[in-house]
């Protein structure tokens, strides 16, 4: 099984960094398209993603910024609903696994967090996948368009297959015979 291509990819080797290191991305027209697509998204017509990676005691603390203008689809007119995202975060990275103590009777009991540390596999993170998961966890999975409301559609009344085929006589005329 091969794994689709990411939308949009900026790797990095962690022994780069040094210090501190800063990257802004601005991922170009055909990139933005490929995000949108990825995403779901109507059009991506802006995209910057501003990351700072430090080191630290346990690994990497990346905090950045996104920014994106895009178009979503509201989800009950389907009409274009434009949005606008300015938002920060924060990940932690180290390069070893954190180590889960087994209960008595031998199962792990995982706990889901956000403050666990991301794992850094081969020396090496992606900036361009990073950004493009911040953006989708900020988008409105249900986008909709302020006003909408959704009606529940009538209930359709007691359906008869005799019913069905009274519709299809010539002036629904009944046989009386």
């Amino acid at each position: 099984m091969t794994l689709p291509a990411l939308p949009y990819s900026e790797p990095l080797r962690l022994h780069q960094v040094g210090v501190s290191l800063t990257r802004r991305l601005e991922p170009d027209d055909a990139a933005r398209q490929r995000i949108a697509r990825a995403l779901d998204l109507k059009s991506l017509d802006r995209f910057v993603a501003d990351m700072e990676i430090t080191p630290t005691v346990s690994g990497w603390r990346m905090d950045g910024r996104v920014q994106a203008e895009a178009v979503q689809v509201c989800v009950l007119t389907l009409e274009p609903l434009p949005v606008a995202i300015d938002e920060r975060f924060s990940i932690n990275l180290t390069e070893t696994a954190p180590e889960i103590p087994a209960n008595e009777e031998g199962e792990i009991d995982l706990e889901l967090d956000d403050d666990s540390a991301d794992l850094v596999e081969n020396g090496q993170i992606d900036l361009g996948q990073y950004a493009v998961e911040q953006l989708a966890l900020r988008l409105d999975p249900y986008p909709r368009k302020e006003g909408a409301v959704f009606e529940q559609p009538p209930e359709p009344g007691e359906i008869s297959p005799f019913g069905v085929l009274k519709t299809l006589k010539p002036g629904g005329q009944t046989d009386k015979s």
